[in-house]
């Protein structure tokens, strides 16, 4: 493969900007955080035995807290997550020998904080 040409996209803000333009960048820019910020995360969701979610949940690198759901099966819980991408194998491994299993990845489109 040949690279032709290479290319960096900028946003200027004028010094003059006032009133609604004012909304609209700042819209724009939390817009394009929200899609930068889930580029390089993945969501999660994993099953994990009851007695295990607080040493499953420490592992985490939650946004707050994990979402944590019963599953229909007694003593069993299903947790959701989102982890940074550089970090997800690392943490993966950690959370098998925690005890998850099932683990699902699904990747994010946005992540509005």
């Amino acid at each position: 493969m040949t690279t032709l040409f290479s290319s960096e996209a900028v946003l200027v803000k004028s010094a003059n900007l006032t009133g609604d333009r004012v909304g609209i960048l700042e819209q724009l820019l939390f817009r394009m955080n929200a899609v930068l910020k889930a580029k390089d995360s993945r969501y999660v969701l994993m099953n994990v035995p009851t007695d295990k979610i607080n040493e499953v949940a420490k592992i985490l690198p939650v946004l707050k807290s994990p979402t944590v759901l019963p599953l229909a099966e007694k003593g069993w819980s299903s947790l959701h997550s989102v982890i940074n991408n550089e970090d997800f194998w690392n943490v993966i491994d950690q959370l098998k020998i925690a005890g998850a299993t099932d683990i699902l990845v699904i990747p994010i489109e946005k992540i509005v904080l």
